[in-house]
């Protein structure tokens, strides 16, 4: 929450958010949670959906790479006009580990992590900071975590962040054993939260289980369900982003 003063006495305005989702699919389900109607802001290198004074919304493109060109583009926008954002979210559709997260259900991440960002070896899989540099795992604020959870339900894990979405049996057992903390996997939230940090903003993760991580069958998906937990989700989480403290962490 952002203070200000005014007329002599100090009052509160809400921490401006910046939600970037893969796909316009998804960007829309979160707009339908908020109240107000949203309208395009054109920034160099990024289109927002700005709707009230809280919150801009930016389909940011699939993959890390492009979610963070597309939201450093935003965040610098921000800052220079003067307007710079309190919080990035990351939000979105996505593969649930099961039996933890199944179709339907919601997932707040307590750790953003980048599953394949290393090295294969003889010996297995290195993470880049094996091998004496980058980083792998951003971790949200604790406190916003469990405030999100407990507003809406969500189970909270690792979201893992994929470049190559996982398709079979063999792979998502391989993901589960490197990292038991996962309960969902997507193409973005890394990116996302890398350019968040360059800019030292605070992010958060939401992702709302479409399909189980294995064996690719369409006929299993629900992405319908999957966006409509998304909208009804950030309907409950949209008070705990705009009371949320930024020094609360």
């Amino acid at each position: 929450m952002v203070v200000q003063a005014e007329e002599g006495r100090l009052t509160t305005s809400s921490v401006r958010v910046l939600v970037a989702t893969a796909v316009p699919a998804e960007r829309d389900a979160v707009a339908r949670a908020l109240p107000e109607p949203g309208r395009p802001v054109r920034t160099p290198g990024a289109t927002l959906h700005r709707t009230g004074a809280a919150y801009d919304l930016l389909a940011a493109g699939v993959g890390p790479a492009l979610a963070a060109a597309s939201v450093s583009a935003a965040l610098t926008a921000a800052a220079l006009e003067n307007t710079p954002y309190g919080l990035v979210v990351s939000a979105g559709i996505g593969g649930g580990f099961l039996p933890e997260a199944p179709v339907g259900s919601l997932v707040v991440a307590d750790a953003i992590t980048a599953a394949d960002l290393g090295a294969e070896t003889a010996e297995g899989f290195l993470p880049v900071t094996e091998l004496g540099f980058g980083t792998v795992t951003h971790r949200p604020p604790a406190a916003l975590v469990r405030s999100a959870a407990t507003a809406t339900g969500a189970r909270t894990g690792t979201v893992l962040t994929v470049s190559t979405v996982t398709g079979t049996a063999a792979r998502a057992a391989a993901l589960r054993a490197r990292h038991p903390s996962a309960l969902a996997e997507a193409m973005e939230g890394f990116g996302v939260a890398e350019a968040a940090v360059a800019h030292g903003v605070p992010v958060l993760e939401v992702r709302a289980v479409s399909n189980p991580v294995g064996p690719r069958d369409r006929a299993a998906w629900r992405i319908g369900e999957a966006l409509a937990a998304l909208t009804t989700a950030f309907g409950k989480l949209a008070p705990v982003l705009e009371s949320w403290n930024p020094h609360d962490r």
